[in-house]
């Protein structure tokens, strides 16, 4: 199974609206086992991450006010990729697993990209 990354808004009636991923864009946002081995690591903890060790227990759901303050993060997690990919598990390679984070990265903060233009938030499910 694979995690996924989408934008929501919330409807008139209150209901969370998932959106579709526009062509182009990619949902993908790692295994299901990266909830604990990489977003959930002591590696992506210790960067003084608040919302990314969420998924070690449950779905992240972002909302729209706190979007600015999850794109910041993804930007901590970008600067220190090194670190991330060498405080947890590689099942291939190092380049090879550093790549596979890196774009999984680039897949979720271009759906916080998008969740913010649309006035809307981030899930991680």
């Amino acid at each position: 199974m694979s995690l996924s990354v989408n934008v929501f808004v919330m409807g008139a009636d209150g209901e969370r609206q998932v959106l579709d991923v526009p062509e182009g864009c990619s949902d993908l946002a790692g295994f299901e086992r990266w909830r604990t081995s990489v977003w959930g690591s002591e590696a992506v903890r210790s960067l003084g991450t608040r919302f990314f060790p969420v998924l070690a227990d449950a779905d992240l759901q972002v909302e729209a006010d706190q979007v600015p303050a999850f794109r910041r993060e993804c930007a901590v997690l970008r600067q220190n990729i090194e670190a991330v990919v060498a405080g947890t598990d590689p099942v291939r390679t190092l380049e090879e697993h550093k790549r596979q984070i890196s774009e999984r990265l680039a897949n979720i903060e271009d759906a916080a990209r998008r969740a913010q233009a649309a006035g809307g938030g981030v899930l991680i499910w």
